[in-house]
């Protein structure tokens, strides 16, 4: 995520299932048997538009300039009862974390959070039923057939939120893009300006070698941030998930309890579900100052949230704060409840009973003023 021209972390699509083909209400007429009854094949079900998850993306990148994303539509029924072809889905992959909303009324539609998980976005229309479902001992020549159901369409949101166990917050120049270097492989850009960082950053972080957890690194906040101030509250979706919040004070700040009041009210203000979650303080730049400012600082922040001192420059209290991290995610990590046993994506595309539904289109269709008449 170094680039942060290629970083993509929301899109607007327009996106179309494909339409249902028609049944055909073809008659069957041979040398020999010139009412040889009806033949008319089902339509072809129309393409999907399917959302899936892929570990490999880190970026929306790809769906920047393809605003319109269209499926096939299912292909007529024909006679000798041939059924229609069924329409081309369309793959969308996307990375995880990865959420999708209705563009208009703003409904949350559904979340991709594994790799190769599956979400249909717009459904394909199902085909209409050719006219030999419809022939009985009073109806032998139905001249009529079902028409294929119309497609989904609308405009979608696609927002990424990384998925990480911590997210560092702070002020720009605090020492988070630091901090994240030192203890992972991850190389954000290190600089003594503000706003160094623009885009989220992700990182691996090694316990013990045999446990590691994410850390995600996003623009630093500044007071105001909720008005539009600096990169705003843009990025701070990106912690939404985050169990655990990493509050970086450093120890050259003017007032380090203020500064910590300041960040809550912020992420209040962007959503007050951030305070809920777990926090710990890490004291930057413990290096520039000597244990009397540090132990100061330690009594001017609250009491009951962990405190660890560190200096990403020399390494000095890494490491504790890092287990500190740990013990606390092991910690919530045991308090969750056991998630229930994802539904499978194809569980819902094949119904358990497939023959009453076409029973049901069937009644439905004898009733309708929408069949085919020929």
């Amino acid at each position: 995520m170094s680039d942060g021209g290629n970083f993509i972390d929301y899109v607007k699509i327009y996106v179309r299932s494909g339409r249902g083909g028609a049944g055909s209400a073809h008659l069957k007429r041979e040398k020999y048997r010139p009412k040889a009854g009806p033949d008319g094949g089902d339509g072809g079900h129309g393409g999907s538009v399917i959302v899936r998850g892929n570990k490999q993306f880190w970026t929306l990148l790809h769906l920047k300039y393809q605003k319109h994303i269209f499926a096939e539509d299912g292909v007529s029924g024909m006679r000798d009862t041939w059924h229609g072809k069924d329409g081309k889905d369309v793959i969308i992959e996307v990375p995880l974390g990865t959420v999708a909303r209705d563009a208009e009324t703003e409904e949350f539609l559904f979340e991709i959070t594994e790799d190769g998980e599956q979400q249909v976005l717009a459904k394909g229309g199902r085909g209409g039923l050719g006219n030999v479902h419809f022939k009985s001992s009073t109806n032998q020549t139905p001249r009529y057939a079902q028409p294929g159901e119309d497609c989904e369409e609308g405009w979608k949101i696609l927002e990424l939120k990384v998925l990480a166990d911590i997210g560092l917050v702070g002020f720009p120049n605090a020492g988070k893009s630091t901090l994240l270097s030192s203890i992972s492989a991850a190389r954000p850009k290190i600089a003594d300006y503000p706003f160094t960082t623009l885009v989220p950053h992700l990182g691996i972080v090694d316990v013990d070698g045999k446990h590691s957890f994410v850390m995600a690194d996003i623009p630093g906040i500044i007071e105001g941030a909720s008005e539009g101030k600096g990169l705003g509250l843009r990025f701070l979706r990106h912690i939404e998930r985050n169990p655990i919040l990493l509050f970086m004070i450093p120890a050259d700040s003017n007032d380090a309890a203020n500064d910590y009041d300041v960040l809550l009210n912020e992420l209040g203000k962007y959503n007050p579900e951030l305070l809920d979650k777990k926090r710990i303080i890490a004291i930057t730049k413990c290096d520039l100052a000597d244990s009397e400012i540090i132990s100061d600082i330690k009594a001017k922040l609250p009491a009951d949230v962990p405190c660890y001192p560190i200096s990403s420059y020399t390494k000095e209290g890494v490491k504790p704060l890092v287990y500190g991290i740990w013990d606390v995610l092991e910690k919530e990590q045991a308090e969750e409840p056991a998630k229930a046993e994802p539904q499978s994506f194809f569980a819902e595309e094949i119904p358990d009973a497939p023959q009453e539904d076409e029973d049901e289109l069937s009644r439905n269709s004898v009733k309708s003023d929408d069949l085919l008449d020929f």
